[in-house]
């Protein structure tokens, strides 16, 4: 029987388990994952902590249980420390009992995610201060909220979970400062529609600290985290989260065959398989291709790392599957202001070798005579030769987000400006203008060539 173990049971890993589960081959399954978690739906936890969710199981997509009735030996708190590519087994650590022990393996699924980056400050460790990626971290502030009640958090960086948290944090009635060393929230975007985001924070109520470095935390006698320091003045702070990004969890790999590649996370084919015979990647911790630069590429999101799995179950079971790239859709929320993007920003189109094209309009989400309607800014991103799309990016009000999918499909079929201008997209005044703004945005970009 063909024995396949997966390191890491979160989306990716437990995505291809299932799919595997499924397979036309017999396939003995065995997942190990480090923490007490498993199948975590992690991009809820900041609505964990607004209190828009009102309870972590609710962000357990399958139980340990429901894995296991799919045939699918799953064990938590067990970690692999070590891989042996020549004899095919791992080392493992079954943390509540104290032991290790070694699995063989007919193939092996990489799925070990990504992990927050800790700076070497002075006081990063101390009580109060926390990332968010897991149950428990969302439920140590959740509860260091009801029993102290803070007032003042800071929260240091501007990306994905960053704006996220500083929104939980004003839903909780929380004086709130982000602090970034960039100029602009969002660092994905580009800066014009960056600040767009900086002006939804600010009415959000957020202090925002731009282009500023953080030099160290301060630490009150009793232990616990007091302000943070930053460029020489001290912010007060009674609670500190730290979204300074994720690094993908390759030590595992340290003294293997295992490639790792230049972006620091695995590298792999249109598979999903590494350079060694059996060996598989998927989710946070796995190299993609952008399917617009043509470069690998590494990006953290989990419709991804769910994708990811699937293919390597396919693969792992008898069937022959690939992966066909990325271009890194991803949509957010700051209170009412929406925001979503595609493909390259600007710059990363210029570092990818393309001549652009860049031009963004304001317009709103519906007809401007009926009630409702919110102000939209969209950005399109092209080559300037050909007029393929290469990018999008959207800030607006309530219903803004969600157009980014349309200029992802465009993105991803290499549409041109002036084919998507046409496009025969929906129309009803509640919904949108008679010219939805992704269209105006294509056609003003398609003049500017």
């Amino acid at each position: 029987m063909n024995k396949v173990v997966v390191v890491g049971g979160d989306a990716a890993g437990m995505s291809a388990a299932a799919q595997a589960s499924r397979g036309k081959e017999p396939t003995q399954l065995l997942v190990f994952e480090k923490t007490g978690y498993a199948s975590v739906a992690a991009a809820g936890l900041p609505y964990f902590i607004s209190g828009e969710v009102n309870d972590s199981d609710g962000l357990i997509a399958r139980t340990p249980e429901q894995h296991r009735a799919n045939g699918i030996d799953l064990r938590l708190n067990h970690e692999v420390i070590s891989l042996d590519t020549d004899t095919r087994t791992v080392e493992v650590r079954d943390i509540d009992r104290g032991v290790t022990f070694t699995e063989s393996f007919d193939q092996l699924v990489l799925a070990m995610g990504a992990s927050p980056i800790l700076p070497s400050w002075e006081g990063a460790d101390a009580a109060g201060v926390f990332v968010v990626r897991s149950i428990p971290d969302a439920e140590a502030i959740n509860q260091l909220i009801k029993e102290h009640a803070p007032r003042r958090a800071v929260v240091i960086g501007a990306g994905y979970i960053g704006v996220e948290m500083a929104e939980a944090f004003i839903e909780r009635g929380l004086e709130v400062t982000v602090v970034e060393r960039l100029d602009t929230p969002m660092a994905s975007l580009d800066p014009d529609m960056g600040k767009r985001v900086a002006g939804a924070l600010d009415q959000l109520g957020v202090e925002l600290r731009l282009g500023v470095s953080v030099e160290g935390l301060e630490v009150a006698p009793d232990g616990q985290v007091s302000a943070v320091v930053v460029d020489g003045e001290s912010v007060a702070a009674d609670l500190v989260v730290l979204a300074l990004g994720v690094r993908p969890n390759v030590e595992l790999l340290a003294g293997s065959p295992v490639a790792v590649g230049a972006t620091g996370a695995i590298a792999t084919d249109a598979r999903m398989s590494t350079n060694v015979e059996g060996l598989w990647a998927a989710g946070d911790c796995a190299e993609s291709l952008h399917r617009v630069s043509g470069q690998p590429t590494w990006v953290t999101l989990g419709t991804h790392a769910n994708k990811h799995g699937r293919v390597v179950g396919l693969n792992v079971s008898g069937t022959h599957a690939r992966f066909p790239g990325v271009i890194g859709t991803a949509v957010t929320k700051m209170g009412s202001t929406e925001a979503g993007l595609t493909g390259l920003n600007s710059a990363a189109a210029v570092r990818a070798g393309f001549d652009v094209v860049a031009r963004a309009i304001e317009s709103e989400t519906r007809a401007d005579y009926y009630p409702g309607s919110a102000p939209i800014a969209v950005k399109i991103i092209a080559e300037r030769s050909t007029g393929r799309m290469l990018g999008g990016q959207i800030v607006g009000g309530p219903g803004s987000a969600k157009r980014i999918d349309a200029i992802a499909v465009a993105v991803w079929n290499e549409m041109t400006v002036e084919e998507f201008s046409q496009l025969d997209l929906g129309y009803a005044p509640p919904l949108s203008p008679v010219w939805d703004p992704t269209l105006i945005a294509a056609r003003i970009t398609a003049a500017g060539r």
